[in-house]
């Protein structure tokens, strides 16, 4: 009986452990965790169980259309950002919608970018929406009454009318251009695409549509007479959406000491003496200088900084108007988020002829060289490599092997044109990479699309370049081992490019949408396809997982892409393994 008592609390102790239900698990912001990992430590779904994956649960927004958002879930609850910005708030387990922001846009307002909403930011009782006519909205996480409204947008210190976007190619080109019988869908002006950052009492947001150029459904043009406000990053008090600060990415000075090749050494082939005689003629190009931010900045809490890559200098591909190095477009930039203050940028194209945006959300992570930890940053470009960097300095530590194939790379336009790959779509574009620390690997979805690049003139005289893709329209899925070198480790070929991006489990998988209308589970450690989903649409938005009660969830917005082909619609799709 003595041994007895003394056994009888270790054993309850140990029966109630394993009685108790396992913690739910939040998607608590956009990239899983401020680093922007999007790996996560769940695991109850892994490669060996993963097969049997079913439906939970599907909800149909009623909202059709591109559909690119990380649904974020905070306490059992989902925050959904939708098409035109509307919001949905959904329960986590059951997908019943709890409540809807039906957003009504500025009267007169033209979205300059399509209808895309990234996503939400969730805390202290509050859900933040940057909306697409550049007004960013705080909402009562429990009812989703507006708390707060600012207007973005006089942040950029706007003198442009963003409602004067052209509206007919016979604007942009002359009427027996092959182009003149496409329509147009999008153009310059200001608004908000990406999910708002909440860092500390800040939310942080940053505006596009500066540089985006004309958009048809299979071209994109820029002309030397397109004007739009420079992109802002800002930031706002969570409590009063009182404005805080703001960075303009592009500003006096933005020449640059005009540099003949790229950091890593690649030629641009630049007229660099013509540039410097039109100076004078266009010292002011920088107000109106681009720099679109699509894309959530990562952040280093340590620090307080955040990293985030801006667009291509406007006009769009077409620089005669723009002479200079155009600082800080097309760059990895580094911000001290209690100031705005610049810390440090690196500019992986100056004086970008190919719109060549800097439109993946890097990626924080610890390199370990020569036993020593070392901060760094990697960022996916559009070139069709993964730069890293040392996060305290901004200095260039290496680029990996290549994830897409390159050729006339930099080459100019001309009137005859010339196909460039990667083209205006990267390389990497806007859909985030996973990393996976514990093996130092990071997937990167890959975009196979070479672009006519084509020079000329509008009726009234314009210069312009048009790019077109070419009949080529592939993907990639690329792992990179960032802890040697970049060193490839598999690659993946997809028969459409790869928009939407990844999330990478504890349970050794990789869910993506690899083309088709197809939501798929994939070996991390192959590639190789262990389970897969056909859906209503096409699967291009990041994936997520969560735990809800004891069950891992994987949950992704399935809308397409109207600006890459894929079907749009308007289901988000849930699953979890059976009972």
């Amino acid at each position: 009986m003595r041994l007895t008592r003394h056994l009888l609390p270790g054993l309850c102790l140990a029966l109630a452990a394993v009685a108790a239900p396992a913690a739910d698990v939040d998607w608590p912001t956009h990239g899983l965790d401020a680093q922007s990992t999007r790996h996560s430590p769940l695991a109850d779904i892994d490669q060996g169980n993963v097969s049997r994956l079913t439906e939970a649960w599907t909800f149909r927004s009623g909202v059709k259309g591109t559909f690119q958002a990380t649904p974020v879930v905070v306490d059992g609850r989902m925050f959904v950002g939708l098409p035109s910005s509307h919001v949905v708030a959904l329960d986590a387990r059951t997908g019943q919608e709890l409540w809807r922001y039906r957003h009504q846009t500025r009267p007169g307002f033209k979205p300059c970018c399509g209808p895309a909403n990234r996503g939400v930011a969730v805390a202290e009782g509050k859900v933040f929406l940057g909306a697409l006519d550049a007004r960013l909205i705080a909402l009562d996480a429990a009812t989703g009454q507006v708390l707060w409204d600012t207007d973005v947008a006089r942040q950029a210190d706007s003198d442009v009318d963003t409602t004067a976007m052209a509206t007919s190619m016979s604007d942009v080109v002359r009427a027996g251009d092959a182009l003149a019988r496409q329509s147009v869908t999008g153009g310059q002006g200001i608004g908000i695409g990406m999910a708002p950052l909440v860092a500390g009492k800040r939310v942080i947001v940053g505006t596009n549509g500066a540089g985006y150029g004309v958009h048809t459904e299979g071209a994109v043009i820029g002309a030397e007479d397109q004007r739009a406000p420079s992109a802002v990053m800002a930031a706002f008090d969570i409590d009063t959406g009182k404005p805080l600060w703001r960075f303009r990415v592009t500003g006096p000075g933005w020449e640059g000491p005009m540099r003949a090749t790229t950091a890593d050494h690649l030629p641009v082939y630049r007229e660099i003496a013509q540039e410097r005689r039109a100076l004078p003629k266009h010292k002011e190009a920088w107000r109106h200088g681009g720099g679109s931010l699509y894309s959530t900045p990562a952040w280093d809490p340590a620090r307080d900084w955040i990293f985030f890559g801006t667009g291509n200098p406007a006009p769009n591909m077409e620089g005669d108007t723009r002479p200079g190095d155009n600082l800080h477009t097309s760059s990895l930039v580094a911000l001290d988020a209690r100031t705005g203050r610049l810390v440090w940028y690196h500019q992986q194209v100056p004086h970008d002829l190919w719109g060549y945006d800097v439109a993946s959300t890097p990626v924080l992570f610890d390199l370990k060289q020569g036993g020593r930890t070392r901060p760094a940053v990697a960022q996916p470009s559009k070139l069709g490599w993964v730069y890293v960097y040392d996060r305290a300095s901004g200095r260039l530590l290496f680029r990996s092997d290549r994830f897409v194939p390159q050729s006339n790379f930099m080459a100019r336009a001309n009137e005859s044109g010339v196909v460039l790959a990667p083209g205006i779509a990267g390389g990497a574009n806007w859909s985030p990479s996973a990393y996976d620390a514990a093996s130092g690997q990071l997937v990167v979805p890959g975009i196979d699309m070479p672009t006519r690049y084509r020079r000329g003139t509008s009726p009234s005289g314009i210069a312009f370049v048009a790019t077109e893709f070419a009949e080529k329209r592939r993907g990639t899925l690329t792992a990179l081992d960032l802890q040697h070198g970049g060193r490839l480790r598999w690659q993946r070929q997809l028969d459409e490019p790869a928009i939407g991006g990844l999330l990478s489990t504890a349970g050794g998988l990789l869910f993506t949408g690899i083309g088709d209308r197809t939501f798929a589970a994939l070996d991390a450690r192959t590639g190789d396809t262990l389970w897969q989903s056909k859906r209503s649409a096409g699967v291009n938005a990041p994936p997520i997982t969560y735990r809800v009660g004891a069950q891992q969830f994987i949950a992704v917005a399935v809308g397409g892409n109207s600006l890459f082909g894929m079907p749009t619609g308007d289901e988000l799709a849930v699953f979890r393994l059976p009972d």
